[in-house]
């Protein structure tokens, strides 16, 4: 893939997060991706930050878009090569200081196989 294509799986990532379309969202990741989040860590220290597969996810992000309605991210940069783009976003919900947020997709033959979120 190129970094075009790389990059439009990005806003398709953050178009399905923003309108809470976890299907769609889903649909973007390999079957097997893995997903680390230091707020998964918090949330569920059973899991070390890391679930794997499109179930676990599914879990974790319908808990975040119930907990979270108003959760939105706002896109500040993206650079994408030919297997990978890094993003950086505002992380937005009501009644919470915004939250400055790196993430890494990892994309092999179309889909998402690795995201890793990086925040403070």
């Amino acid at each position: 893939m190129n970094s075009q294509e790389i990059t439009s799986i990005a806003y398709k990532w953050f178009e399905a997060f923003n309108q809470h379309n976890l299907e769609q969202l889903l649909s973007l990741y390999d079957d097997n991706a893995q997903h680390f989040s230091p707020k998964l860590k918090i949330r569920k220290p059973e899991t070390n930050g890391l679930v794997i597969g499109k179930e676990a996810m599914r879990e974790w992000w319908k808990d975040a878009f119930d907990r979270l309605p108003t959760l939105h991210y706002k896109v500040t940069s993206l650079t994408a090569n030919t297997d990978r783009v890094f993003m950086e976003y505002v992380r937005s919900v009501e009644n919470e200081e915004d939250m400055l947020v790196a993430e890494v997709l990892e994309i092999r033959d179309g889909k998402i196989v690795l995201s890793r979120v990086y925040h403070g």
